[in-house]
C-alpha cells in the first residue's frame, strides 16, 4: 500500500480507493468537508468506470478461493478483521466524528464495539447454516447456503462504519467477495476500514473500496451485470435508480430505505418515560431512519406530555460532537440544512404551529434547533415525507382505532415506538404496518432478529438467517429414500 495520506485531527487516512489489495489514486477527485465547521478534510479519489471495472474483476478473481475456504476459515479472517478495528478504535472514532458529525462518545461506546460485533457475530452464525436437513417421506433434503458471488454494498453518510460492517459481516462470512461504495459526504472511516481488512490479511480482491458520487461511481457499479447482489441503505429516490439498473440484469437487491415512523403515546403510558424516550428521536441531529418522527399522543394526556417532553428537549446540549457532554451535533451538509429548513418553512406556511425550535441554531451554520410542529394534517408534506433532520410532528387521537389508522397513514413502514400499559401497547403495536416496533423502549437491535421495512421503507430483511438468505444462493440437495426409477407413466 502506498504512503499517500490525508491527516485529520492527527489521524492519517488514505484518500484513495482500495482495489485488489492495493491503493489506487484517481485523476478525478472530490473535496470532503467536515459538518462541524465546514473545513476541508481533503481531496478524495473518485472512481470512474475504469476503476469500477477493476474492482469487479478483482472481486471475481478472488471469489472462487474465498468461497472454497469454508465458514470456519473465513471466520478466522473476520475475527482478525474485527481485532484490527479494535486496535484502531480511537482513530475510527476521531475520523467519523470529524467526517460525519457523529458524537465522539457514541462512537466510542456504541458504534465501534458494534462494528466489531457485526463481523464476529455473522462469522460465527455462518457456521450454523450448512447442510440443514429436512426429512420428508420421499427424500432427505440437505439445504445449503452457497455464496452468491460479487456483492456491491452501498452505505449512507449518517452511520458509515456501523452500516458498512452490518452488511460486510454476513456478505464475507457467507463466502462472497465485496465491493463497498463509501458515502460521498462521509468516506473516511470506510477508507480506514480498508486498512483494517488489509492488516487482517484478507486476500486481495476479497474486500474492495470505491469512493465517489452516486451519479458517477454508484451508477457504474450497480449497472454491471457481473454483480450477484446489491445491498443498499439510503433514500427512496436513489433506491429506485438502483432497482431499475439491477432489474435490467436481474440482480437481486436488498433495500433498507427511509422512515416516517410513528411514536405512539397511549393514554395509559408512563408519560415521563415516553417523553424521555421521545427526546432521543433528535439523536444524531435527527439523521436516523428508524426514529419515530410522527408523535401520536392521546388527547387526554397531550398537554402533560408536551410540557414533559419540552423540559427534556430544553436540557439537550448542542455543539461540537467531539466534546464531552454534547448530545446533538451538526447536520451533515449545507444542502441537507436547506432541505430541513425548507420542510419546516413550508409546514408553517401551510398552517402548522411550532411548539419549539424551527430555525438554525446559533452554534453554527450546520446546526438546527430540535423542532416540534403541531396543528398538522395527515395529508401534509411534513407528515408524509421523510425530513431526515431534527424535526418532529405531533398529532392527537381519541381511541386505538384512530391511532392505528394514523400510524398506518403514510407510504413508509420502517420502525415505530409504542408507549402504554404493556399488553395494551403490544396489542396496538401488532396492528401497525411496519418492519419492527419497540414497545416501551427504543433502539434495541439484536443481530439475530430481522431488520427492514415495508411499503416504501424497503425490500428484504437483514440480521440472523435473513442476511444469509439474501447473500447466499439457497440450494436443496435431495436424496431419495427409495430407489428411483425414471418413468413417463402417470399414476
Amino acid at each position: 500500500m502506498n504512503e499517500r495520506y490525508l491527516e485529520v485531527a492527527g489521524v492519517k487516512v488514505s484518500p484513495d480507493l482500495y482495489v485488489d489489495g492495493k491503493r489506487i489514486a484517481c485523476t478525478t477527485t472530490f473535496e470532503n468537508f467536515s459538518p462541524i465547521d465546514q473545513r476541508s478534510l481533503g481531496m478524495m479519489s473518485e472512481a470512474g468506470p475504469q476503476e469500477v471495472d477493476a474492482a469487479i474483476e478483482a472481486a471475481l478473481r478472488a471469489f472462487p478461493a474465498w468461497a472454497a475456504l469454508g465458514p470456519e476459515k473465513r471466520k478466522a479472517y473476520l475475527d482478525r478483521f474485527a481485532q484490527e478495528i479494535g486496535k484502531r478504535a480511537d482513530e475510527l472514532c476521531v475520523l467519523e466524528s470529524n467526517d460525519a458529525g457523529v458524537l465522539l462518545s457514541r462512537m466510542r461506546h456504541g458504534v465501534v464495539p458494534r462494528a466489531m460485533l457485526n463481523l464476529t457475530h455473522f462469522a460465527a452464525h455462518a457456521l450454523t447454516l450448512q447442510d440443514r436437513v429436512i426429512d420428508t417421506a420421499q427424500a432427505t433434503h440437505r439445504v445449503r447456503h452457497d455464496p452468491a458471488g460479487v456483492v456491491a454494498i452501498i452505505t449512507p453518510w449518517n452511520s458509515p462504519l456501523m452500516l458498512a460492517t452490518w452488511k460486510i459481516g454476513p456478505a464475507l462470512a457467507a463466502g462472497n467477495t465485496v465491493i463497498l461504495k463509501a458515502p460521498e459526504w462521509a468516506p473516511l472511516t470506510s477508507s480506514l476500514l480498508a486498512d483494517c481488512a488489509d492488516a487482517a490479511g484478507l486476500p486481495p480482491g476479497v474486500f474492495n473500496l470505491l469512493q465517489g458520487s452516486g451519479a458517477n461511481t454508484g451508477a457504474a457499479l450497480v449497472a454491471d451485470p457481473r454483480l450477484s447482489r446489491i445491498s443498499f441503505t439510503g433514500s427512496v429516490p436513489t433506491a429506485r435508480k438502483i432497482a431499475q439498473a439491477a432489474g435490467a440484469n436481474l440482480v437481486p437487491c436488498s433495500l433498507e430505505l427511509g422512515g416516517k415512523s410513528a411514536f405512539i403515546v397511549l393514554e395509559d403510558a408512563d408519560i415521563e418515560q415516553a417523553a424521555a424516550t421521545g427526546a432521543l428521536m433528535y439523536r444524531n441531529a435527527g439523521q436516523v431512519c428508524l426514529a419515530g418522527t410522527r408523535f401520536l399522543v392521546h388527547e387526554r394526556i397531550r398537554d402533560t406530555f408536551v410540557e414533559t417532553m419540552r423540559m427534556n428537549v430544553a436540557s439537550l446540549r448542542i455543539g461540537d460532537p467531539r466534546e464531552e457532554g454534547i448530545e446533538l451535533g451538526p447536520i451533515i451538509h449545507p444542502r441537507q440544512v436547506d432541505r430541513v429548513q425548507g420542510f419546516v418553512q413550508r409546514a408553517v406556511d401551510a398552517g402548522a404551529r411550532l411548539l419549539w425550535g424551527g430555525r438554525a441554531h446559533p452554534y453554527g451554520a450546520q446546526y438546527f434547533e430540535p423542532t416540534m410542529l403541531t396543528s398538522v394534517q395527515q395529508r401534509d408534506e411534513i407528515v408524509q415525507q421523510e425530513v431526515f433532520g431534527p424535526v418532529l410532528t405531533l398529532q392527537t387521537f381519541t381511541d386505538d382505532g384512530e391511532v392505528v389508522a394514523l400510524a398506518n397513514g403514510t407510504d413508509y413502514g420502517l420502525g415505530g415506538v409504542c408507549y402504554g400499559e404493556t399488553q395494551h401497547a403490544a396489542d396496538v403495536a401488532e396492528k401497525v404496518r411496519t418492519g419492527f416496533i419497540w414497545v416501551n423502549s427504543f433502539g434495541i437491535r439484536d443481530l439475530d432478529a430481522p431488520f427492514g421495512g415495508v411499503k416504501r421503507s424497503g425490500i428484504g430483511r437483514e440480521g440472523g438467517d435473513w442476511s444469509f438468505e439474501f447473500f447466499c444462493d439457497v440450494k436443496d440437495v435431495m436424496l431419495p429414500k427409495q430407489p428411483f426409477r425414471a418413468s413417463f407413466s402417470h399414476r
